[in-house]
């Protein structure tokens, strides 16, 4: 077996739901061992959230919580109690990072704050993801990905489009996109910590505020207000024809600016009449005309397939994509013969596909083919092997609330 990018690195992950342990798998799937500490009984808030596997609702069976939950260790652990966080304190003593996303303060109340856990650790990065971040006068204000997505500004430039020249009310991108930014943004800084410490010896606190992850995304229209005086956003700037267009197995998006884009799709359409002359020629025109230039083409691809409008697109350099489903992803060519999506078995739903990840590296691979564990499924592995308690420890410690 090939050697794991990141197979020395010891990381606690303290957190639930997807920005945390997003966090944690990117470091998981390329090695690090985790340990995810659930709380005993309910476990992480993911566990109950759709889809569920075979549409029936299980602790065990999410598919949110088995795609984020990948190559990782799973204790319950209860830390509000003093057996509970000294267990979460030995713990912290052999770790090289933890991860946590709980709101502000809440570490410190239980005692277990970073100023506490770096004398039991001088070499501990710990890295907080927070709403809105550990200081400021919203850090005790709770939100949802559609709070972030809005406050951070990305809602501002993804206007709802409408005929003519004006843009409808903001809208939001389609998933949990604030939430699994500033996963990826925090696995991102908690790398660069860790790069530090070879240097210094020392490890550090990361404080990461969802809202600044989105704010850091959409560079040009916050760069604009200083720079020019403008507002992005705030005025539509022309729509040009196309959009999402029906075949007859599916849908395609045709967006084109260019002169000789539309050149070639009309040279892919057969030149019909009504393209001739130089009427078209103009930019301007063309947004004049958006109304009569979508009724043509949406007629012209309601009349092939996607496959037949993405081939010709093809080869006459014309930029036509296709409106995947989660079905035609599993599916295409591409993701298959770059082995995208992985087979990983797991108690509760057998081999099912879950996506690997967007890299390759040559000498350290991918290694996510663990499945998320089940609910203190390694109690017994890292109370009595490693930290020494007995069986009869972890009895008593399960009645009466502790794991």
């Amino acid at each position: 077996m090939q050697e794991r990018a990141l197979s020395d690195l010891k990381v606690l992950e303290y957190g639930e739901f997807i920005n945390g342990p997003y966090c944690a798998k990117l470091m998981g799937d390329m090695g690090a061992e985790v340990i995810k500490i659930e709380e005993p009984g309910s476990g992480d808030e993911a566990r109950r959230h759709e889809p569920f596997y075979g549409n029936v609702p299980h602790a065990e069976r999410s598919g949110l919580f088995l795609y984020l939950n990948t190559s990782k260790l799973g204790i319950t652990l209860n830390l509000k109690t003093a057996t509970g966080a000294e267990l979460f304190k030995q713990l912290v003593k052999n770790a090289d990072v933890l991860i946590e996303n709980r709101p502000p303060g809440l570490m410190s109340e239980l005692g277990l704050g970073y100023e506490v856990l770096r004398k039991i650790n001088p070499r501990l990065v710990m890295t907080s993801i927070t709403p809105f971040g550990q200081s400021g006068p919203y850090k005790n204000y709770k939100a949802h990905d559609l709070n972030l997505w809005h406050i951070g500004g990305m809602g501002y430039i993804t206007k709802e489009e409408r005929h003519g020249n004006d843009l409808g009310p903001p809208v939001k991108g389609g998933g949990r996109q604030a939430d699994f930014t500033a996963g990826l943004t925090a696995a991102i800084a908690t790398m660069c910590a860790l790069y530090s410490r070879q240097m210094t010896g020392r490890g550090q606190w990361i404080d990461v505020s969802e809202m600044e992850c989105i704010s850091s995304l959409p560079q040009a229209p916050l760069a604009f207000p200083s720079l020019e005086g403008r507002i992005v956003g705030k005025f539509a700037e022309p729509l040009y024809p196309g959009g999402i267009m029906n075949c007859k197995d599916g849908e395609v998006l045709i967006r084109l600016v260019e002169e000789g884009q539309w050149c070639n799709l009309f040279d892919l359409m057969g030149n019909p009449e009504w393209t001739q002359g130089d009427w078209w020629m103009d930019r301007q025109a063309r947004v004049d005309s958006s109304d009569f230039l979508n009724s043509m083409v949406a007629e012209w691809a309601a009349q092939h397939t996607v496959g037949e409008i993405l081939s010709g697109a093809q080869e006459k350099h014309i930029p036509v994509a296709g409106a995947n489903t989660a079905e035609d992803i599993v599916k295409d060519k591409q993701f298959k013969s770059r082995e995208f999506f992985v087979e990983i078995e797991h108690p509760e739903t057998g081999r099912i596909k879950y996506p690997s990840a967007g890299y390759k590296l040559s000498e350290s691979p991918w290694c996510g083919y663990n499945p998320a564990p089940l609910l203190g499924q390694h109690n017994n592995d890292i109370y009595c092997q490693r930290l020494g308690y007995s069986a009869e420890d972890l009895v008593y410690m399960r009645e009466s609330g502790v794991i």
